[in-house]
């Protein structure tokens, strides 16, 4: 007998699947059964999660690349554990004893490898209803992967139990996805990028953390003392230039005259308050000001949305007008095509997905759609009001009938105000484990405007964002 697929198990006329042995009696000496199945790259993360295998071969691709098999290499039984699935499922299957198993490793299996496990009976005793079974792993080309013997108590009754329903299991890699963030800057030059008032470890760690990433080239704007005190005491190497001035809010004049002067692209909040950095660039006299309405964007990548969503606006705008939104919207427009989004979908926000003239939030809505149509908005397909499940799921959208070029496929954002804003991108961080990024638009240069909460490695996300920023501005 040949069993094609774990999965093709017996469905009944309601579409339930059983699971259904074979007894001692009915395996014959050289039956046999087989499956194929592909390795994937969270196969191995799986493998290595269940088992608690963290071994650097498997998973560490630069540690990896100077081994034996040149490359990262699967869990030697994770094919192993395919076996115990054939004897486990369907042949034996259901009431199957495992008694003992012997495995001789040849070769190594690699992402993308197709495998072939096959169990043939070889030996039966009629006494004890044992049987042992050969063993045999192969690999697309038919190279030999594993060999050797299964011993087991077969059952002799027949059973026949509906196939229990398994947890769906998601990868969550914040290392991949950080990297992933890291990449969208690939290949472009460093900018120079002022980080005001770097005094905490954690603003500090990020700058020379994107330094090192090859993001930024830095200054570092503040008490130069505290900041190779902070230095020190991390275990950081500076080797960048300082300019040493009393505070912060002369850390931020500076950081701001530094842009005046062209040798800063980027500015970078250290540990000083937002308003005394955003009070720099706001000034009317001297300031960094451009005809846009200044506004912050978040670049979020959240394991269960299948695109990087930008939400805007969660920082800067408390309330903003219809006017405000119209720059509001255009900047993070602006910013998703720099970042190589074509046509990006823009969902309004808010909490139905009809215009209610008593919700300023729909009327909003409404006008900016008709502004988009009329092009006083350009670059992207703009739709609202949406709900937020509308706007992030399919299923939602055609549930409730919604018919839409961006419902449920949102690339971005666009929230009724600040609160809201807010809580939707510190959901998706702490319950949806998103890996975000934030900048501010609208100014003569990108500003990473982090919160005191974020990691350095969220400011060096960040300083990706202003780097493509920058550099499309330089182009």
């Amino acid at each position: 007998m040949k069993l094609e697929s774990l999965t093709t198990l017996l469905p009944d006329t309601n579409g339930q699947v059983f699971l259904e042995n074979t007894t001692y009696d009915e395996i014959a000496v050289g039956a046999f059964a087989e499956i194929e199945r592909t390795l994937h790259h969270k196969d191995i993360q799986l493998f290595a999660v269940m088992s608690g295998d963290v071994n650097p071969t498997h998973l560490d691709s630069e540690f990896a690349s100077i081994g034996k098999f040149r490359g990262i290499t699967g869990h030697g039984m994770w094919s192993g554990a395919l076996i115990s699935s054939i004897l486990g499922v369907k042949f034996p299957g259901p009431g199957t004893i495992y008694l003992g198993q012997n495995l001789r490793f040849h070769a190594p299996v690699r992402v993308g490898d197709t495998i072939k496990v096959r169990v043939t009976a070889i030996a039966k005793d009629d006494l004890t209803k044992r049987i042992r079974f050969d063993c045999l792993v192969t690999n697309q080309i038919g190279a030999m992967l594993i060999s050797g013997e299964a011993e087991v108590m077969a059952p002799v009754q027949k059973i026949r139990r509906q196939l229990a329903a398994l947890p769906e299991i998601l990868i969550e890699d914040k290392e991949a996805r950080y990297q992933s963030l890291l990449a969208i800057s690939r290949g472009l030059p460093a900018i120079s990028m002022a980080v005001v008032h770097p005094c905490d470890a954690e603003s500090l760690r990020g700058a020379i953390l994107a330094r090192d990433a090859g993001l930024i080239v830095p200054i570092l704007i503040g008490p130069e003392d505290k900041i190779r005190a902070v230095a020190a005491a991390e275990g950081l190497d500076l080797g960048v230039r300082i300019i040493d001035v009393p505070h912060s809010h002369a850390a931020a004049e500076t950081a701001v005259r530094l842009v005046h002067q062209g040798e800063a692209l980027a500015l970078m909040k250290g540990s000083l308050h937002t308003d005394e950095l955003m009070g720099a660039v706001v000034k009317r006299d001297g300031g960094l000001r451009t005809s846009r309405r200044i506004s912050h964007v978040f670049l979020m990548d959240v394991p269960t949305y299948a695109r990087r969503l930008l939400i805007t606006d969660a920082a800067i705008n408390i309330e903003p007008t219809l006017e405000d939104k119209v720059d509001i919207v255009q900047n993070a427009i602006d910013m998703a095509i720099a970042l190589g989004i074509v046509m990006p979908k823009v969902a309004i926000l808010a909490a139905v997905e009809t215009v209610n003239p008593k919700m300023r939030s729909t009327t909003d809505a409404a006008s900016l759609c008709k502004m988009a149509d009329r092009g006083q908005i350009k670059g992207g397909i703009i739709d609202g009001p949406l709900a937020f499940d509308n706007a992030i799921s399919l299923i939602a959208a055609k549930t409730k009938g919604i018919e839409s070029d961006v419902a449920g496929v949102a690339d971005i954002l666009l929230v009724p105000d600040l609160e809201s804003g807010n809580m939707v991108a510190k959901q998706l961080e702490y319950l949806a484990h998103a890996v975000g990024a934030g900048i501010v638009l609208g100014a003569k240069v990108p500003i990473v405007l982090t919160s005191r909460a974020d990691t350095a490695r969220t400011r060096a996300a960040s300083c990706a964002i202003a780097q493509v920023l920058a550099n499309a501005s330089i182009r």
